[in-house]
């Protein structure tokens, strides 16, 4: 895996978490206990601060950025889809963040809300407790987010974080 510290900016990472070989970790950036981390994501904590709770995935192909004044803090038992982008955002825990989507600059998705597949969380915008937000920029369906699908899903990716420790071997 390239893990990388930028100047005295070092990735701190649970041991208990799974980082694909193929994934990317660099600068200030904190990765809790069973966390996930797929191939082709890229976690860059060279401006800011980045902080991904225990047991969430990020997903494959997605960035995480932060600034120097907006951290980027993605709570616990979280999933954060395919391809996503997010930057100096909260992401609370128990959310779920849709493959393909972007959250933005001092956007919060609160515990227990979902961020439809590629929707646009613009700055500033706070998607409360529950909710659905789908849509570019987005529209919020307020109670419409599934805890029992976030659950699952997280709890999957833990259990599948696990069996890629043990098994995945290279064959190339």
């Amino acid at each position: 895996m390239a893990i990388y510290a930028l100047g005295d900016r070092v990735p701190t990472i649970d041991p208990t978490a799974y980082v694909h070989p193929e994934a990317t970790i660099i600068g200030d950036v904190t990765i809790g206990a069973e966390a996930t981390i797929w191939p082709q994501a890229v976690l860059r904590g060279d401006y800011g601060t980045i902080s991904i709770g225990a047991r969430t995935s990020i997903q494959d192909g997605t960035v995480v950025h932060a600034t120097e004044f907006a951290p980027t803090i993605v709570g616990e038992d979280c999933v954060v889809g395919h391809l996503a982008h997010l930057e100096g955002c909260i992401i609370e825990d128990k959310s779920l963040v849709g493959s393909g989507s972007v959250v933005l600059h001092f956007a919060r998705v609160s515990s227990g809300a979902t961020v439809g597949a590629n929707a646009v969380v613009p700055n500033n915008t706070i998607i409360p407790t529950g909710a659905l937000a789908i849509g570019v920029p987005v529209v919020l369906r307020e109670g419409a987010s599934n805890q029992l699908v976030i659950e699952i899903s997280a709890q999957n990716y833990v259990d599948n974080g696990r069996r890629y420790a043990t098994e995945l071997r290279r064959i190339d």
